[in-house]
């Protein structure tokens, strides 16, 4: 497998680890006091560390930072946009086609050769 899809499949595990440990205590756990939640999501950040480091090791050796990091922002739109619509119920709203096109603008001018 490609180094560029190796780095992709593990940002987007790693993505998904992260949104919930940054998000998902809004609607899980909005009772519980502000500590638990941040207790909670340093635990599934732990996860999202342990398959994130790696994935940025393998994509250095073909990719650059920046690079990574704006395949990073699109992986995270894409991880993002579902969540928030499925699983936080908020509305899908057309800000996220601007955002997405925004993005396809940065993929471009990083990765041109």
């Amino acid at each position: 497998m490609p180094v560029w899809m190796q780095t992709a499949a593990l940002l987007t595990l790693s993505n998904v680890f992260m949104t919930f440990a940054w998000y998902g205590h809004l609607k899980a756990l909005h009772a519980k006091p502000w500590f638990i939640a941040a207790l909670i999501s340093w635990g599934i950040a732990f996860f999202e560390y342990m398959i994130m480091v790696p994935a940025n090791r393998i994509g250095y050796t073909e990719l650059s930072v920046g690079q990574l990091k704006i395949m990073q922002e699109v992986i995270t739109l894409a991880i993002f946009v579902p969540f928030s619509v499925y699983v936080m119920q908020q509305p899908l709203k057309l800000d996220y086609l601007w955002a997405g096109l925004c993005l396809l603008g940065a993929v471009y001018f990083i990765f041109r050769a």
